[in-house]
């Protein structure tokens, strides 16, 4: 089977089943695991790079806003693929080519590719879809494997986790973006939950929301977590002088028992995939250091 991949977290999920060797093109964006950096890229972005966060932010709404595309398919080399699996996603056209695009480019290929569209919104939908490219891949005992894997580091937290006090439940605020704030939507709630914490802007199973400055001073979190979608540790430093200069910073708790952490957003959180368990042990190392020990092949969050 030749398989394109149009966003991150599928390429990850096809990897993690063992379907590498058949991947034969992924998005500008794929860049995990590294064996998918050798493959031709099949879109690009509309937003330059080396934007401040707030640029960004403004050139995503105004696209969004009069429909124009924020990525675009290289129609020429898709057809030269010949896919038989396109792997995309309906679920934020943010993330990746719009779904209509994706329906509207395959019209127009030879052999007529099979698409799957992943729309996770928890944790356990996550799952989902791992099962269902192991299906739609003949790959469903392995799919089963992975999965079992997965399901078993996460019951190793959640049952750690149950036995901490509501009196000692950390209240975490958690940012996917910084300029202008954003929580942490769709799964990430759930994350804080099985973690040991509660999620200060309660939104489960929802997309993440813009907010206004006042509104975190006013949630007065015990702990700040920051994860910038698409953002490495490095790149979120550039940020951090912006939140540090908002009015009332210094009344908050986190604040003051310097409780405030970052980590790679492009690698954990934001992508629905296997390393969300990941980010569920980082983000649980975080909270309850004294309970949920750091795996070694994981860096624990950044201090700041």
């Amino acid at each position: 089977m030749r398989i394109v991949s149009l966003l991150p977290s599928a390429t990850e999920i096809v990897c993690s089943l063992g379907l590498v060797d058949q991947l034969v093109g992924v998005s500008h964006e794929c860049d995990y695991p590294v064996e998918v950096k050798r493959l031709p890229s099949v879109t690009c972005s509309a937003i330059g790079s080396g934007l401040a966060s707030r640029e960004i932010d403004l050139l995503v709404r105004e696209q969004l806003d009069t429909e124009k595309a924020l990525y675009h398919l290289n129609m020429e080399l898709l057809t030269e693929l010949k896919p038989d699996l396109i792997v995309t996603q309906a679920l934020c056209d943010v993330c990746a080519v719009a779904a209509s695009e994706v329906e509207q480019a395959v019209c127009e290929l030879p052999g007529t590719p099979q698409i799957i569209n992943l729309e996770p919104m928890s944790l356990w939908e996550v799952f989902d879809t791992i099962k269902l490219v192991g299906e739609v891949t003949h790959n469903d005992q392995k799919a089963r494997q992975v999965l079992n894997d997965l399901n078993s580091r996460v019951d190793a937290v959640t049952e750690k986790s149950r036995l901490i006090s509501q009196e000692l439940q950390t209240r975490v605020a958690f940012l996917e973006w910084i300029d202008p704030i954003f929580n942490g939507g769709h799964w990430t709630p759930e994350l804080i939950h099985m973690a040991g914490g509660i999620d200060c802007f309660g939104t489960p199973n929802e997309p993440s929301h813009s907010f206004k400055d006042e509104d975190l001073i006013a949630v007065q979190p015990d702990l700040l977590f920051i994860a910038q979608c698409g953002f490495k540790a490095e790149r979120t430093e550039q940020d951090l002088e912006r939140l540090k200069s908002i009015e009332g910073w210094d009344s908050m708790p986190c604040v003051a028992n310097r409780s405030l952490y970052y980590t790679d957003g492009n690698a954990y959180f934001s992508r629905p995939g296997p390393r969300l368990v990941d980010s569920l042990e980082i983000l649980s190392h975080t909270l309850h250091p004294e309970i949920f020990p750091l795996p070694n092949y994981l860096n624990p969050a950044i201090r700041f």
